[in-house]
């Protein structure tokens, strides 16, 4: 058999080894766990309008932890499940910082007011260009933001109570964040950690 032959024969035999390698390592991963090379850097630079005021321009030293920052939008249907959470987090005295993606102002504005809003303010990347720098897949992401600025941890999904108890409430502890106790609406915890 000829080389060109040979060859014709066997890259469809490599093309799906390949594949077969590929999904089979993507198999028992957890998509939620995205690596980030962001963490422990500061937040890139940007100049952005907020949502609740377009005339008031942020930038990467106007937010300082430890708060929370999370990325979100009216056109993602895990941002409404994860909401309520959110809301329940900043009631307790999480500080949290949005991150309208890719969105219609108008939109999210009305979406906060009738649902609430659990931000102490939302920066408008209505192009997507901070997102895109911060490393952004979609929405919602979290971002747990130290004091000094600087990116501690990056979660992707949704969070929930449990999420926020076992996962988040540890590195929030760590990066120096108090109140609430481990569990958002659990009102057994309050108080106590």
């Amino acid at each position: 058999m000829s080389l060109n032959k040979w060859l014709l024969f066997s890259l469809p035999l490599i093309g799906f080894a390949l594949l077969v390698y590929f999904f089979g390592r993507a198999i028992g991963s957890d998509p939620s766990i995205l690596p980030s090379t962001r963490i422990d850097q500061p937040l890139p630079a940007f100049q952005l309008p907020t949502l609740e005021d377009p005339a008031r321009t942020v930038t990467a030293t106007d937010i300082k932890g430890p708060l929370l920052l999370n990325v979100w939008a009216t056109w993602c249907p895990s941002c409404i499940v994860e909401h309520p959470v959110l809301v329940a987090l900043s009631r307790e005295g999480i500080r949290m910082v949005g991150l309208n993606y890719k969105d219609e102002p108008q939109a999210a504005r009305q979406y906060l007011a009738i649902h609430g809003n659990p931000f102490e303010l939302n920066i408008a990347d209505v192009k997507g260009d901070f997102g895109l720098d911060l490393g952004v897949y979609g929405a919602p992401e979290s971002y747990l933001i130290d004091a000094a600025g600087k990116i501690r941890y990056r979660h992707v999904g949704v969070i929930t109570e449990d999420v926020w108890r076992t996962l988040l409430w540890p590195k929030w502890q760590e990066m120096g964040g108090t109140h609430p106790g481990p569990a958002a609406g659990d009102d057994s915890q309050k108080g106590g950690a």
